[in-house]
């Protein structure tokens, strides 16, 4: 459809115009002399809607023959074939108007000099024409502009969409791995450790398939994800790994990405408390404040721990699906001390939509 035709307001802007076109068509006639004032609005009006119409048509042409891509040739011999046409039709009904207004206005029909009136429509005719044309050119511009916008948002969201995916199927992988070379190091010195390491193994990857998969779930669950965790690697560290859970009660149903304090806590363990002959203790803890949800990970490391010879992914991995999901609106920071390591995760603070199970409702308390 016409964009013109399609929205009201637009249609009454055009017409708008057009009775503009047709009032100064009017001052012209009644300067010049040869019509009154109520008579030359009551020719000017008519035809100059009329002209309106005639060239909205051209709307279909601007979209065969854009401006930058048709031969000059071809271009200015169509559009000069149709505005001869467009004048052609245009002179001949406004000399019939006129015929019609002088029938009415004498009661016969008189013999009357049209030669003024043809060289005025044909003058201002050929400018309307004109304005129309560029108006239409000027419109398809901004139609291919608004175009090539939303196809360049899609195509934004399609690329964050793949990138989100791809970043989360990392995680999955990553800590199977890590999970299943602890299994094999408890194999040989104590396999009911490692039986039931595989037992916690299997309700964390049931949960987290379940949940991964979602744009966001509520904190409590992720929080239950991290415990989960924390407690499939107390049975390869023993006393040696010792966990602090510390969230505000009001933060429990705010909306988070699944499993992004899992890879942090994992790094936690395997980069902080495994370098420690005594151990350490590993503290998460959420606050909301300020319509911001912190999310922290601090674990204590040691100065002297050799070099980590891990994939890496982890870290990187939260920070970039933070920036895909929140932009500048969400960050992650990270300070490396020298006797510890904390990771501090910033997001906006949202409701989920879906209400939290109770059972992953942990209290505010410290856990350990």
């Amino acid at each position: 459809m016409h964009p013109i035709v399609a929205r009201r307001e637009r249609l009454i802007l055009y017409l708008s115009l057009w009775i503009v076109f047709g009032l100064l068509l009017a001052t012209v006639m009644t300067v010049g002399g040869r019509e009154s004032v109520l008579d030359s609005v009551k020719l000017a009006l008519p035809i100059s809607l009329l002209l309106g119409v005639l060239s909205l048509p051209y709307w279909y042409l601007v979209r065969v023959l854009p401006a930058d891509s048709t031969p000059l040739p071809r271009l200015a011999g169509t559009w000069l074939g149709v505005g001869v046409v467009s004048l052609a039709i245009w002179i001949s009904a406004g000399i019939g108007w006129e015929s019609l207004l002088l029938r009415i206005s004498q009661g016969a029909w008189v013999e009357w000099d049209f030669t003024p009136l043809v060289t005025l429509l044909l003058f201002s005719g050929t400018i309307g024409l004109l304005v129309a044309l560029l108006g239409h050119y000027m419109l398809a511009a901004f139609e291919r502009s608004v175009q090539a916008e939303r196809r360049a948002l899609e195509l934004r969201v399609l690329a964050r969409e793949a990138e989100l995916r791809s970043l989360r199927g990392q995680l999955d992988p990553h800590f199977l791995f890590n999970s299943l070379n602890s299994v094999a190091a408890l194999i040989g010195s104590d396999a009911q450790a490692a039986r039931r390491m595989c037992y916690l193994m299997a309700g964390f990857f049931r949960k987290s398939l379940s949940l991964g998969g979602q744009q966001s779930i509520a904190l409590a669950e992720e929080i239950s994800l991290a415990e989960t965790f924390l407690a499939i690697e107390e049975v390869r560290f023993g006393d040696r790994l010792r966990k602090k859970v510390d969230v505000d009660r009001d933060a429990l149903t705010l909306a988070v990405p699944p499993l992004v304090l899992q890879p942090l806590v994992e790094n936690a363990v395997h980069h902080g408390v495994a370098h420690l002959v005594d151990g350490g203790e590993v503290m998460v803890r959420a606050r909301q404040r300020d319509g911001l949800l912190e999310l922290t990970v601090e674990n204590p490391c040691d100065p002297d721990r050799p070099p980590s010879r891990g994939t890496g992914v982890g870290l990187a991995n939260v920070r970039s699906r933070i920036e895909a999901l929140f932009g500048h609106r969400g960050s992650v920071d990270v300070v490396a001390a020298s006797d510890h390591f904390r990771v501090c995760i910033v997001l906006p603070a949202s409701p989920i939509t879906l209400p939290a199970s109770p059972a992953a409702m942990p209290s505010r308390a410290a856990v350990g």
